[in-house]
């Protein structure tokens, strides 16, 4: 690519938003067909690349359940995926219909400020409180690296301080590329063609507890005669992984792969994600199977169980996570 086309701006060049102005977040800007499931709520621009966005995690999701008295760990993944096209949109020039690629996704609960003893460690931040009011959280958002094509951005690193009640409570870092729709179709071939996409019959699902689900629908392993190998379950009818079509497996769907078989190995003792560092090479298609392997890590540490999940797909390494639980808190 010439060295003209992309330059990397240490400011922004664009200024969409104007700074200090608070607006509520566009349905459209977090690509999400279905209003309820739009966690974001506000956002504003707090410096040239600085951004600070509120969001509310309900405590009676569909998908996103509360277990063990603590809210689903998953939603600050979800969280941090609808940052991305709602900054790409809102604050760097990125026209609607053009694609967001995942590079990584690296997100950490945090232990407490000592200077703020009942500052939330590990779990416990996920606790759902004694009200019933969705939880309330605020990101503080930085991108030290923006890289432009033209007038617009063409890739997005961005770090992230998590808030709960005004607690630091996580932090997450993430980056990714974007591209025109047009350059997508001659990357993606016949993939790109979202009506003419192929879909595997679904294999039936693994059992539900060990893989820390209530129900069979909300499954996305498949057992295979190895206790630490699954097939993914890509079900397109899902109401929340899928919420609108796509040509290949969604990231959100491998997280929460990566999660699950975390989980499955650590069974049977009761545990909570605490911490996901995840890497998207490759696209997961829907026509091919795609396997989902679990490796057991030494412990951190603090004792904590890692899992290393690898997403497997026509003998290519397609996505790794390295997941690490923490002992669920005991709860009626």
């Amino acid at each position: 690519m010439p060295s003209n086309a992309v330059q990397e701006h240490v400011t922004t060049a664009v200024r969409e938003h104007t700074t200090g102005s608070l607006a509520p977040v566009p349905q459209s800007y977090t690509h999400k067909t279905r209003p309820e499931e739009v966690l974001l709520r506000t956002w504003e621009r707090t410096g040239p690349d600085a951004f600070t966005v509120t969001a509310q995690w309900p405590r009676d999701h569909r998908f996103y359940r509360t277990r063990h008295g603590l809210l689903d760990p998953m939603l600050l993944s979800e969280t941090i995926r609808q940052t991305l096209p709602l900054l790409s949109h809102g604050a760097y020039a990125v026209p609607l219909g053009h694609q967001l690629l995942w590079q990584d996704l690296d997100w950490h609960l945090v232990a407490p400020d000592p200077e703020i003893p009942a500052g939330p460690e590990g779990p416990i931040a996920l606790h759902t409180g004694p009200h019933p009011a969705p939880a309330l959280v605020e990101l503080r958002i930085t991108c030290p690296k923006v890289t432009y094509r033209r007038d617009r951005a063409a890739a997005i690193a961005l770090t992230v301080q998590v808030l709960r009640d005004g607690a630091p409570f996580a932090t997450a870092h993430s980056r990714f590329t974007i591209q025109a729709r047009t350059v997508y179709e001659r990357l993606r071939g016949r993939y790109a063609d979202i009506t003419a996409v192929r879909v595997l019959p679904l294999s039936p699902p693994a059992s539900p507890r060990p893989v820390g689900r209530d129900g069979f629908e909300d499954v996305v392993l498949s057992p295979t005669h190895t206790p630490d190998r699954w097939q993914l379950r890509a079900d397109t009818t899902h109401p929340i992984l899928f919420d609108h079509p796509v040509d290949h497996a969604p990231g959100m769907l491998l997280l929460e792969a990566a999660r699950q078989a975390a989980q499955a190995l650590a069974h049977p003792a009761p545990t909570v994600a605490v911490g996901m560092e995840s890497v998207f090479t490759r696209y997961a298609e829907l026509d091919s199977p795609c396997w989902i392997l679990a490796d057991a890590l030494p412990a951190d540490l603090v004792g904590r169980t890692r899992v290393r999940v690898t997403a497997r797909q026509n003998d290519r390494d397609i996505f790794t996570s390295t997941v690490t639980l923490a002992p669920a808190p005991a709860h009626p």
